[in-house]
């Protein structure tokens, strides 16, 4: 073909002529995260916090990120495993407690020490988040930390009434985390630490008497049927709080383009915590209410003096743990300090 001025002008015309066609959002790259946790899909955590979470992602990024969720570790493993398949890779985001893995995070323990959190999850969650904008970048330097966040007041849930330290005695309790455990031995029952899922086959078959979990997850592991009995902690602090990482793959999130990352940014850290808080309090109320009114099922509050010697009974381990930390050159004092502002920041503001 013979090259001159007029085929030249044809083809810039034809050019100019053609539509500018721009990527659509469809047309871009899809990221795909994959996001483990422990608890069946029909629990609260899963339906009302997660998944509406994993959609509000997919939504604000147009569909350029989409999170398939696997509950139930239905990816394998165990729940003490989670945080270290996210570092892996195994899985890009999982929901996990770090109390499960105990003395691994020691910073995280302060939230499980016996009275020091709030009855309420909203000022739990976003003083939680806080503290680990200032303390835990360094324990969790492996992973891309999302979210950390802590629960309302645990309750007791046993096959017998407890409305006394004389009542826990000997009681065969399972505890949700280190400290937890310790702060139930300090108060007379027998401390069995498990993973959440064990939970019913374990009071089914009378290994446990009891579990110390909060309301949200009672219909999941449908301790409201295995156990007739539900001592709650009266006020602010409470007994004890879990709390919990929403962690992410490093790799995977460096690899994503910009905007992607910054819609993961803009749905983490304390956007995330708030939802949890939220979330958390809103079913506690409403499970509270449902097993409140089943036939059998005796909801009780120990009195304020209880807990005054409840308090004073488990003084022991904030001393032991404060001990224990010095060794990981953590000033525990200073961390409880830090953590009871939080709260009372939280608490103010709420």
């Amino acid at each position: 073909m013979q090259f001159n001025r007029r085929t030249a002008l044809q083809g810039l015309g034809a050019a100019v002529a053609a539509p500018f066609v721009v990527p659509s959002a469809r047309a871009q790259a899809v990221t795909t995260l994959r996001l483990h946790h422990f608890l069946p899909p029909v629990s609260n955590a899963h339906a009302k916090l997660l998944a509406p979470w994993a959609r509000k992602v997919e939504a604000d990024s147009q569909g350029r990120i989409k999170i398939d969720i696997f509950p139930a570790m239905q990816l394998g493993g165990t729940p003490p495993q989670l945080f270290d398949q996210a570092r892996d890779g195994v899985a890009d985001i999982v929901w996990t407690l770090p109390g499960s893995t105990p003395g691994r995070f020691p910073s995280t323990e302060v939230f499980e020490l016996p009275f020091i959190a709030s009855k309420r999850a909203v000022v739990n969650a976003s003083a939680a988040q806080e503290f680990a904008d200032s303390h835990l970048k360094d324990e969790v330097k492996d992973v891309k930390l999302l979210a950390y966040w802590a629960h309302d007041a645990g309750v007791i849930h046993a096959n017998k009434a407890v409305r006394t330290m004389e009542d826990l005695k000997g009681l065969k309790l399972r505890n949700p985390t280190r400290l937890a455990g310790e702060a139930l031995k300090a108060l007379g029952a027998v401390s069995v630490g498990m993973p959440v899922p064990q939970v019913p086959e374990s009071l089914a078959q009378r290994v446990i008497d009891g579990a110390v979990i909060p309301w949200e997850v009672v219909p999941a592991v449908k301790v409201q049927e295995l156990v007739r009995f539900h001592t709650e902690i009266p006020g602010s602090p409470t007994l004890y709080t879990a709390s919990f990482f929403l962690a992410m793959n490093k790799a995977k999130y460096d690899a994503m383009p910009a905007d992607a990352r910054a819609v993961i940014d803009a749905n983490s850290g304390q956007a995330f915590a708030r939802l949890a808080g939220a979330m958390w309090d809103n079913e506690a109320a409403a499970v509270s209410a449902m097993v409140r009114a089943r036939s059998g099922n005796t909801i009780s509050t120990i009195s304020e003096a209880e807990k005054a010697r409840w308090i004073a009974a488990t003084l022991p381990v904030h001393a032991a743990w404060i001990e224990q930390v010095k060794a990981r050159n953590l000033d525990g004092a200073k961390l409880i300090a830090d953590a009871r502002a939080l709260v009372a920041k939280y608490e103010a503001a709420s």
